[in-house]
């Protein structure tokens, strides 16, 4: 498995990756928890979110990305001629929790607009 590379979108971590390969989760489906998670839930973390994804239909493990939104500074795009998104998403950590796990806090609505317009 190779290590993702950050882009104008994603973020990556060392501890995010040394994750991925620990539970082996390949990038594509991180960014896919990402992007149409079954549960949104504001993280132990202050300023970041967990999102959640059943890992298979028969929900025996869910699989976990904690994420922060951070400004896009100090990224320069390749192509320069459209409107880049102002933020990008920073994958913090990932994990697999074997069952189902309760549910706790919920996400605040204006939060999760903003999220949902990123992606």
């Amino acid at each position: 498995m190779k290590r993702p590379r950050d882009d104008d979108k994603y973020q990556w971590t060392t501890h995010a990756w040394e994750k991925m390969q620990h539970y082996q989760l390949p990038e594509s489906r991180v960014k896919r928890v990402v992007r149409f998670p079954k549960r949104l839930e504001e993280s132990v973390v202050p300023g970041t979110v967990s999102v959640m994804q059943p890992s298979s239909p028969s929900w025996k493990q869910e699989i976990w990305v904690m994420y922060k939104l951070v400004k896009s500074e100090g990224f320069a795009p390749k192509i320069t001629n459209f409107k880049l998104p102002s933020k990008r998403v920073k994958i913090i950590t990932v994990w697999r929790y074997p069952g189902k796990s309760p549910e706790r806090d919920p996400i605040p609505e204006d939060v999760l607009s903003e999220i949902q317009q990123l992606l």
